[in-house]
């Protein structure tokens, strides 16, 4: 059939047409049927690009089903909106339970920006402050408290008795403290009772 008079063929005939291998009739049937898959797929829908994927998905199967057509149960129109509002209805369900703002942020195993800069911020707080120390004092912190040496391997170190170590931390936690107590709410140590 000459491809100007399928223009009034209905498109069931068309559908088996093409079913026969008939490639006209199928472009005549994608020209006829495509805007108003894609009208109706854009209004249960509400976006252009989901409704152009269900029109494709909606086509592409009716193309599927060519060779089963049953001439005379349904309308081919019929048929096709009825595949397209699934289709969208499953895609509304899809976009729904999968919101990209619902989506949590994966799991990377660092901490985050908020608590890398307050880490940072203790960090360099404790530092300034143990800067602040005589050197004996410092020393003698960094190893016990930092560095997490027994007071036996620090006399060594520092060639002192485990008493003078006991001093010297005892002495350099007090500055400390007294240093960073008032940094405490700046560095989120506040007490919020």
């Amino acid at each position: 059939m000459p491809f100007d008079a399928m223009g009034e063929t209905p498109d069931e005939a068309l559908l088996v047409l093409f079913a026969n291998g008939d490639g006209a009739a199928a472009r005549v049937l994608t020209q006829r049927l495509t805007p108003r898959v894609m009208a109706h797929a854009y209004r249960l829908l509400g976006q252009h690009a989901e409704a152009e994927d269900v029109t494709q998905e909606a086509m592409l199967r009716l193309w599927k089903q060519a060779p089963d057509w049953r001439q005379g149960e349904a309308k081919v129109s019929t048929w096709l909106y009825r595949v397209v509002a699934n289709l969208c209805i499953d895609r509304r369900r899809r976009m729904r339970s999968v919101a990209l703002d619902a989506i949590p942020e994966p799991e990377d195993g660092r901490a985050s920006a908020a608590d890398t800069l307050q880490d940072r911020a203790r960090a360099e707080a404790l530092q300034a402050a143990l800067d602040g120390l005589p050197d004996r004092q410092r020393q003698a912190v960094v190893l016990r408290h930092i560095e997490g040496l027994a007071n036996p391997e620090i006399a060594a170190i520092m060639e002192i008795t485990v008493e003078a170590v006991e001093s010297l931390t005892s002495r350099g936690k007090r500055a400390l403290a007294a240093a960073l107590t008032e940094r405490q709410e700046e560095l989120g140590y506040a007490d919020e009772g």
